[in-house]
């Protein structure tokens, strides 16, 4: 099944009896809190998700990368004021790429929860099919769901970062400018993992909209990722390569992720770095 919802599917499922909650991850990399804007109008019963405080640990090893993943005790806490509870079905959407989304997809399934549907084209999609938009806060009752374990994805740290960007296939989904080292605007060194490739975000995307799987088998076997092939994603700091191992499992091509990605490596100073195409 895909880990994707159009707007419809998602209007169609909200008036239905199904246990559904929405999640608003309303974030942007020059505009992190989004709250303001999620009170300003967000899609009927959505609940505001603050990718730094409960999709990352704000309090992590700085070492770890600007958005190190969050603990169990932060996402427990996160999912309970989310009003999440077992046999739910959980939409997390943004405004338009899915890119923040992609990282709660990643997290809760990293965490032994499944059932979550990213809304495919977001909130531009949702308004293109005419969907009706609340303002102000949402605060469901305190959902049930208790999370015990995380590990369930596979994550990479500096070294088999290193390891696979040699034996398979490590993507980077950064911008092309960033990869090649001609500019980097947020972390200590410009350049990348060497051995990395790139396939910018957008390359698997149209207006908003991740690409048929077979245009996306299409994508990343341009750069050898193919069934079989061990892969791996990176990104600036791990939010951008959940999206590309959500595109990938769209392609059947399951992907592990750095997830301090470039954040964590270009501050270890005994980390090579790669510069150019």
């Amino acid at each position: 099944m895909s880990n994707l919802i159009s707007a419809a599917e998602l209007a169609a499922l909200l008036e239905t009896d199904a246990p559904v909650r929405v999640l608003d991850v309303r974030w942007r990399l020059d505009k992190p809190d989004g709250h303001e804007d999620y009170l300003a109008g967000h899609i009927p019963g959505a609940v505001f998700v603050n990718l730094d405080t409960e999709l990352a640990d704000p309090q992590g090893d700085p070492a770890l990368g600007r958005h190190p993943l969050p603990t169990l005790e932060i996402l427990n806490d996160a999912v309970a004021r989310w009003g999440i509870n077992p046999g739910d079905t959980v939409v997390a959407y943004d405004t338009f790429a899915s890119l923040p989304s992609a990282r709660a997809w990643w997290v809760l399934a990293d965490a032994g929860f499944t059932n979550v549907r990213v809304l495919d084209g977001g909130l531009a999609a949702w308004q293109a099919e005419n969907g009706t938009l609340d303002t102000g806060e949402v605060r469901p009752e305190a959902g049930s769901l208790v999370l015990t374990e995380l590990g369930h994805n596979t994550v990479l740290d500096a070294d088999g970062a290193a390891a696979l960007a040699a034996s398979g296939v490590l993507i980077d989904s950064r911008a092309g400018e960033r990869f090649r080292g001609e500019t980097e605007p947020m972390d200590p060194r410009a350049g990348h993992i060497p051995g990395a490739v790139n396939v910018p975000s957008g390359t698997y995307l149209e207006n908003g909209h991740f690409l048929a799987p077979e245009k996306l088998r299409e994508v990343f076997a341009a750069v050898g990722a193919t069934a079989g092939a061990e892969i791996g994603t990176t990104c600036g700091s791990g939010i951008t390569a959940a999206h590309t191992a959500l595109a990938l499992s769209e392609a059947g091509l399951p992907a592990a992720i750095f997830a301090g990605s470039w954040s964590a490596w270009s501050r270890d100073p005994e980390r090579p770095v790669a510069v150019g195409a």
